[in-house]
């Protein structure tokens, strides 16, 4: 047998060949609202880093910044230490939360206005059609031969793509940089290596992901479609078809089938390239287009509207029954998801309302121990760090606590042990100390004490404890 042939029974290739999506231009109540959003979010994205917030002396002036350099995390007035990284777990959590009750009502309301790769996608199209034309036309351009026209129109259309990828990756950078003098560092060439290097990198994904992948990142590499459908229920809106009402298609002119029209004008807007009447589909991103397409027709048909439609599929068969419909936004999903939500909000304002602009952390030198002074005073020695999270210099008196007759002497600042030692931190800054505690021997009861650092605001009083031990021989 000719290595060529095939059996009846052989199987085909295991993967088909990439369709190019052709989206047309279409308009509606829906595509309006997706410029909207488009726009409120570009418009946030690009020109929030531009936006000042006087934090005072010293400080940067940035009203959102993720200051890797200082180790800060900035917005407004809230300003998150490394240590404080819990509250970006919150954050994290509280939009998780936010998604799957956004996804409970209103679907994939998520993906189909507001994602990013949506965003950005629906950007390049316009360019796109700007550029090289309307569906049809984009089409015949890609299907023709290789001509002047051409090759200008598809090296302008991605020159205005780099340029697009160019500003989000600047962008981008101007939420990790102070915005103004990056740019300046950008345009004189004067900029790092890192920075140059992450702009490249941010710029190489938008215009992979925007201009090439497009649907491809929908429908294959992003995981949120996989796992959507637990948050789903008979009462989600949806971008649905009525069946059946629309089947079984014909012509216009005729009575005797259903509104369907079959001018898959519904498929040719699609930005995935899917077609909504042959039902629910994970492809399908509920951008909702193919319900101002249909909407589109039927008025000038002068046939009712909703055959296709963002609704729920409970509604979609009270239609098909006859009965009346209505929208079932509270219920048990969506309650709990709302409860959820608010909780764990209150949760952080009220840490964020209540923080600590003031945090310590002690550790005790572990070789030695101890050491014994000629006057027989046990010595421990620790490293004491005061983390002053307020934007003005702060006094503090340290004593001790707990152990009977103990002194401390603090290296460069008070060098003869005694009681109670001044200490200065400077304005948003983390004090390190070398301290160095002393204690006759017959105040230790054991090898292990307790010990209590005492540190009290010189100007407020406010006082923060931390319990450590003091090591002594072995008894």
């Amino acid at each position: 047998m000719n290595s060529t042939d095939k059996t009846p029974d052989q199987p085909g290739a295991l993967y088909a060949k990439q369709v190019k999506v052709y989206p047309q231009r279409i308009t509606g109540t829906f595509r309006r609202i997706k410029w909207i959003v488009l726009s409120a979010v570009l418009g946030v994205y690009y020109l929030l880093p531009w936006v000042r917030w006087e934090r005072g002396e010293n400080q940067p002036d940035q009203a959102v910044l993720a200051d890797l350099t200082g180790q800060r995390l900035y917005f407004f007035n809230i300003e998150i230490w490394p240590q404080e990284v819990y509250y970006l777990t919150g954050l994290l959590v509280v939009g998780a939360i936010g998604l799957f009750l956004a996804t409970a009502v209103a679907g994939r309301v998520w993906c189909g206005f507001t994602c990013p790769q949506t965003i950005w996608t629906d950007l390049f199209l316009l360019v796109e059609r700007y550029i090289e034309g309307d569906r049809n036309t984009r089409m015949k351009l890609d299907q023709g031969p290789l001509t002047f026209a051409k090759a200008w129109r598809k090296t302008a259309k991605h020159v205005a793509w780099l340029v697009i990828s160019l500003a989000t990756g600047g962008a981008a950078i101007f939420y990790f940089v102070d915005a103004p003098v990056a740019l300046n560092d950008m345009l004189t060439g004067t900029a790092s290596t890192t920075v140059f290097s992450w702009v490249a990198i941010f710029t190489g994904i938008t215009y992979l992901l925007a201009g090439w992948a497009r649907e491809q990142v929908c429908t294959y590499m992003c995981p949120w479609p996989r796992f959507q459908g637990a948050m789903f229920d008979e009462h989600s809106l949806m971008v649905t078809y009525e069946t059946w009402r629309g089947e079984p298609r014909g012509k216009a002119k005729s009575d005797t089938v259903g509104d369907c029209v079959d001018c898959n004008l519904c498929v040719n807007v699609c930005p995935v390239g899917i077609d909504i009447r042959e039902g629910q589909q994970f492809e399908c991103i509920g951008c909702a287009l193919c319900v101002d397409a249909c909407a589109s027709i039927m008025t000038k048909l002068n046939r009712p509207l909703g055959l296709i439609a963002y609704d729920s599929t409970a509604n979609q068969m009270a239609r098909e029954q006859g009965r009346p419909t209505s929208r079932h936004i509270v219920r048990p999903r969506t309650i709990a998801y709302t409860v959820m939500l608010v909780l764990v909000t209150i949760l952080m304002a009220y840490g964020l309302m209540n923080r600590s602009v003031l945090e310590i952390n002690v550790q005790r030198d572990r070789a030695p121990l101890f050491v014994t002074l000629s006057s027989g005073e046990i010595r421990n020695g620790y490293t004491f760090k005061i983390l002053n999270m307020v934007n003005a210099p702060v006094t503090y008196r340290l004593s001790v606590e707990k152990l009977d007759d103990a002194r401390l002497s603090v290296i460069g600042i008070a060098d003869n042990p005694e009681h109670e030692v001044m200490l200065h931190v400077g304005p948003d800054q983390v004090g390190t100390f070398r301290v160095f505690v002393r204690a006759p021997l017959a105040s230790l009861d054991d090898q292990f004490n307790e010990m209590e650092f005492e540190l009290r605001n010189a100007d407020t009083g406010k006082k923060i404890d931390y319990d450590v031990t003091f090591a002594g021989p072995a008894r």
